[in-house]
């Protein structure tokens, strides 16, 4: 088996040896763990890791290497296209680096860590409990309230899964807030008990997410009977002989082999973090976690879904991870006069690194890809400078980092021992985590150090440790704090530099800024925006098949006779989305027909339907979000979240926002959308095209509002069932036929208006408008339609695979024909404005139903199609004029200059 090895001998085997404790498992786990003891009501023994950096002075690459590699088992179980889309959170604070180092792995992903420390001006974006730690609260503060939004993956990475309750806790809590459908949880060691070992997979189905595990080595740990009392008793004797000879103040006094100040229920290594959080040892604590139960695995939970025996990356660079000469001493620190100040100590240098103005010190706030490649461009430069104020005679360097700043010391000790030639470079963090320390080759935490806290914790003062420093023999130690950390208690005479002093020929400090979002860094993405709108409150849809993004004005009077909004319009008095027309009520004979085509096309349409959903999820996003433009595109946009339920058991999201001709798209619905959803997975989506109008505003609309906002990913290509027009690529046929909804307005629409754009009405910060007609509830026929092509799912699966399979092998690629011939018709009729030339059936039934037609062009021969035409252009006294060549079954041509005085092309008044 592996050891880690202290002198020769497995640094867990002093606990192990006296306790009764055995760690069961992978080759690798005594590679990777050593074992210490801490006083704890529950568990006295402690895990300690020799790859992660936190309690053992470790090689950088070593450290840095075990995080990357988990980072890529990520990536490689969620595939590229997947891993691009996830978010990396870690825990503070011992696995923030390792998290980090995850992050860099899965290749693009932005990462953010939880913190124990508040920052003023910086709103709390989520958070979460660590039951078993001395400080149980994680705070969640991204710069960015979108960086945990989305349906992407989101791996949490933990440097080890005891029990599962800190993960479960983190995932229920956000799924609540931001829900998704897949979590990878990442550790470097998972030790749950078989007891726990199920309770993942039993979360995962309560939430209806898939929860995958990752982690480098898996095992247990085996407690005999009575160890927690065995345990206790060891560490209070141990205490009550530090305590005699001389007591361990925080003056670190030198004597005894074994110190232990920390106070009953310290958690020993909470701070410290779960680093080697022995089960229920608190270690973890401040990573949270810290009740890791025996066995349990804190990085069971980040889970070992892909652990490999052989897996553990740092394991043999672990076993060596016996800080460089952790041979000395308990001895906390000297006890002669101390330096008043490190400015005049003669061992003390400060190293100014020229940190890039901007660039966070860690993901605290966040760290996106970007500020990544600004940290990569600037750290040759910054560990010049660190190199350059070494000793030229230096062989042997520790950096040692603070507490959540593990990330920015990693990366500086990495690039410092690649480039230092003849140079022995070890990494490790302090801590807050008080641990027994034993001078013993076969126990993990050989030395202490003790020193005030240096950073004004928000939990007050208290003591904080470096552990396997004293005595290690290293030439030179870096020091790297943030800016925060820069205080008089770190100069003070007992202080972190004073101590490193005492057992180090030259210490170096270097202080990273503390990144601080400004008062303008979280954009202008309007949080207050109110959720989406949902039947039956505002439409008759049931609320999980769409969420509105409107908002509801049906107390306002905004209708107007068509004839006078057609004379405004075209007058340029007014613009179409001021007003809405009156709904018009069919008859009993045009009711028939609706339901006779819907009868005749009900297995048409939902082939359509789903041809179009299949080429989305190939395509698009295997998650996609749904967002209909509103209202033509909600019965499609339903109907394909029918589809992806019916064929593939997704509960796809399903928004309808509004897009208004000349006016773009709702920039405020883009904005909740981005809040909560990846922009990358939205899916607009339509009824049908024209001449593709609607296709370029909104990509007119997308290109200012990535201007404007900033916020990018949104693709404008738009997904309709029908595209006769070829103005896209994503659709389910390109015939133009009869698509019933287009027959009638809001009672086959959920009962919602089309939306409403006014500035009296709706304000910067407010959703477009709508109404909602209740008042025409008897003869709404919206779940009808759904149900009647839904309905027809079943029989049209082989239509629908052949059908999407040829349309993916095929060219899709837009020709504009559509355009074309409205361009065409427009000069051949003297219309001279292709915005009243509307082609295809269904925007023929809109000029029929809501403005003032002039004349229908039909194409010879068309059939049953055109009856509902014909019906309502009769109705109407419009005449229908057949034509040879059409590239469109119909096309609608809105009366040119029309003034209430005008006539139809037969020279009598048009018939209203």
């Amino acid at each position: 088996m592996n050891k880690a090895v202290n002198d020769g001998v497995w640094s867990g085997s002093w606990v192990a040896e006296r306790l009764g404790v055995r760690l069961e498992g992978d080759d690798e786990l005594t590679g990777m763990l050593g074992l210490a003891l801490r006083r704890n009501p529950k568990r006295a023994h402690l895990l300690v890791s020799n790859v992660l950096g936190k309690h053992v002075p470790q090689s950088p690459s070593v450290v840095y290497g075990a995080g990357f590699a988990l980072g890529r088992r990520v990536r490689e179980l969620l595939g590229a296209e997947e891993a691009a889309r996830a978010v990396v959170l870690g825990y503070a604070e011992t696995a923030t680096g390792l998290g980090h180092s995850v992050a860099d792995g899965v290749g693009l992903a932005p990462y953010l860590h939880s913190t124990r420390r508040p920052v003023a001006g910086v709103a709390r974006a989520g958070g979460f409990e660590e039951s078993h730690s001395h400080a149980t609260s994680h705070l969640l503060l991204p710069e960015d309230p979108a960086l945990l939004v989305g349906d992407g993956p989101l791996v949490l990475v933990d440097d080890e899964f005891s029990t599962g309750n800190t993960v479960l806790n983190t995932v229920r809590d956000l799924h609540e807030r931001y829900p998704r459908g897949r979590y990878v949880v990442v550790a470097l060691v998972d030790m749950r008990s078989a007891a726990d070992a199920g309770r993942l997979a039993e979360f995962a189905g309560e939430i209806g997410a898939r929860v995958d595990l990752v982690a480098a080595a898996t095992g247990t740990v085996r407690l005999p009977e009575g160890v927690l009392e065995k345990g206790q008793e060891l560490v209070a004797r141990y205490e009550a002989e530090s305590a005699g000879a001389g007591g361990l103040s925080s003056a670190a006094p030198s004597g005894p082999i074994a110190q232990f100040p920390a106070p009953p229920n310290s958690g020993v290594a909470a701070e410290a973090g779960r680093e080697g959080n022995a089960p229920g040892s608190g270690v973890a604590a401040e990573v949270g976690r810290v009740g890791n139960a025996p066995g349990s695995g804190v990085a069971a939970e980040a889970g070992q879904e892909g652990n490999h025996p052989s897996s553990g990356l740092a394991i043999e660079a672990g076993r060596e991870s016996n800080p460089p000469g952790a041979r000395g001493t308990a001895r906390s620190a000297p006890t002669g006069p101390q330096p008043e100040d490190e400015r005049t100590h003669p061992h003390v240098t400060r190293v100014d690194l020229h940190w890039p103005p901007g660039l966070p010190d860690g993901g605290r706030h966040g760290f996106t890809p970007a500020h990544r490649t600004h940290l990569e461009d600037a750290l040759p430069a910054m560990t010049a400078r660190l190199a350059e104020a070494l000793p030229a005679d230096a062989r042997s360097v520790l950096v040692l980092g603070f507490e959540e700043l593990m990330y920015a010391p990693l990366r500086l000790a990495r690039e410092l021992e690649q480039v230092a030639e003849g140079v022995e470079v070890r990494y490790s963090t302090t801590t807050r985590s008080p641990v027994l320390a034993v001078d013993d080759p076969g126990y993990a935490i050989r030395t202490r150090l003790v020193f005030p806290a240096h950073d004004t914790p928000a939990d007050g003062p208290g003591e904080r440790y470096a552990y396997n420093v004293a005595g290690a023999g290293f030439d030179a130690v870096i020091a790297v704090v943030d800016s925060v950390a820069d205080t008089p208690q770190l100069h003070a005479p007992d202080g972190l530099l004073a101590r490193l002093s005492a057992h180090a020929p030259q210490v170096l400090l270097a202080v990273v800024p503390s990144y601080v979002p400004g008062p303008l860094a979280l954009p202008e993405r309007h949080p207050m925006l109110p959720e989406p709108l949902r039947g039956p409150a505002f439409s008759s849809y049931a609320p999980e098949e769409v969420g509105w993004l409107l908002q509801d004005l049906s107390d306002v009077t905004l209708e107007a006779p068509t004839e006078e909004r057609e004379e405004a319009i075209q007058s340029g008095g007014a613009h179409y989305a001021e007003s809405l027309p009156v709904e018009y009520q069919p008859s009993e004979q045009y009711q028939e027909l609706f339901h006779t085509a819907l009868a005749e096309s009900a297995a048409r349409l939902a082939q359509a339907a789903g041809a179009v959903t299949e080429i989305v999820l190939a395509e698009r996003s295997p998650r996609p979000v749904l967002v209909s433009l509103a209202r033509a595109g909600t019965p499609v946009g339903v109907l394909m979240r029918r589809w992806a339920q019916f064929r593939h058991g997704l509960e796809l999201p399903h928004y309808a926002v509004s897009i208004v001709r000349g006016r773009g798209i709702d920039a405020n619905a883009l904005r909740w959308l981005a809040a909560h959803h990846d922009p990358r997975d939205v899916v607009f989506v339509d009824g049908w095209t024209g001449k593709g109008a609607i296709t370029r505003e909104l990509t007119a609309a997308i290109r200012e509002f990535e201007a404007s906002d900033g916020i990018t990913g949104f693709d404008p290509e738009i997904a309709v069932l029908a595209d006769p027009g070829s103005c896209v690529r994503t659709y389910g046929t390109r015939e133009d036929y009869l698509i019933p909804s287009a027959c009638l307005n809001s009672t086959v629409s959920g009962l919602i208006s089309r939306t409403v754009l006014r500035a009296d009405l709706v304000g910067p910060h407010d959703y477009h408008g709508a109404k909602f007609y209740r008042e025409l509830a008897g003869a709404d026929v919206s779940v009808a339609f759904l149900d009647a092509v839904s309905a027809r799912f079943a029989e049209v699966v082989d239509a629908v695979d052949a059908t999407a399979k040829e349309l993916l092998s095929g060219d899709r690629e837009p020709t504009w024909e559509g355009w074309a011939a409205v361009e065409r018709i427009s000069e051949e009729y003297g219309i001279h404005d292709v915005n009243l030339v509307k082609p295809g059936v269904g925007e023929t039934t809109r000029v029929l139903l809501r403005r003032v037609p002039w004349k229908i062009l039909a194409r010879a021969g068309a059939g049953a199609d055109l009856d509902h035409v014909r019906l309502l252009a009769e109705q109407r006294g419009v005449p229908v004029e057949e034509v040879a060549e059409l590239p469109y079954t119909c096309v609608g041509l809105i009366h040119p200059k029309y003034t209430r005085g005008a006539t139809g092309a037969d020279g009598r008044a048009v018939n209203l």
